[in-house]
């Protein structure tokens, strides 16, 4: 195993998660497109080769520059991105689309075995980095891991949305018992801090259960923490 391969099986070692290990056995999106960026026609016709030849959908690209004038926020799939590139090189793509909110995975190919570039890359975020020529069996596995961990980004970021909206479905009296709430504070105290009746504050509470979908108090407090509303003592 070459250096800069070690390097990235560590990092991917590393970085395992169990919401991508639960993403890698759901089907993949049907609407899920493989991006291939690259100045070289020949790479990225070889690239697109093998992937077609897998019933994947396939768009190309010469340039960072081309491809971010064509995709969107909404955009599924993942990037296949060479690191050296005229212009805007793979790892300021990858950075803009991080930027951008646009949340395709990433996989990374180079010509140039470099482990301090494969480190870079893989800290912010890349699947994996690839030394060219690409075998088939190898690229195809990372870009199933690539296309799951798209998946499963997308839904937590539905996951987020929907917490929001329900925030937003909160009065202001109910958000502040949410807060003492998160503060960990009981009934009792909450009354007495806020100068209400403890039934007050028993309605109030239970309305913030409902209308955030929330089972426990365990579970309120990670839908708090997954779009990092935090109790005020906190903020």
């Amino acid at each position: 195993m070459s250096p800069c391969r070690e390097v990235v099986v560590k990092l991917a070692l590393n970085r395992l998660d169990v919401g991508l290990a639960c993403a890698l056995i759901a089907p993949m999106e049907s609407s899920a497109t493989v991006f291939i960026v690259d100045d070289s026609s020949a790479a990225r016709e070889s690239l697109a080769a093998m992937l077609k030849a897998r019933g994947v959908v396939v768009q190309t690209y010469a340039s960072a520059k081309q491809f971010l004038a064509d995709v969107d926020r909404i955009s599924q799939g993942c990037l296949i991105v060479d690191v050296r590139m005229p212009g805007m090189t793979g790892l300021e793509l990858q950075q803009q689309l991080q930027a951008n909110g646009i949340l395709l995975a990433v996989i990374m190919v180079t010509g140039h075995g470099d482990v301090q570039m494969a480190v870079r890359a893989m800290q912010a975020g890349a699947v994996a980095y690839l030394e060219k020529p690409c075998q088939q069996a190898e690229l195809w596995r990372n870009v199933e891991l690539a296309l799951e961990k798209n998946r499963a980004d997308h839904e937590a970021q539905r996951h987020r949305a929907a917490i929001r909206s329900r925030l937003e479905q909160l009065t202001a009296d109910e958000l502040t018992v949410l807060e003492l709430m998160l503060e960990g504070k009981p009934n009792k105290t909450i009354a007495g801090e806020l100068d209400i009746g403890l039934r007050t504050v028993e309605l109030r509470r239970s309305n913030v259960m409902k209308k955030m979908q929330a089972d426990s108090l365990a579970e309120l407090v990670r839908m708090a923490l997954s779009v990092e509303f935090m109790p005020r003592q906190s903020k």
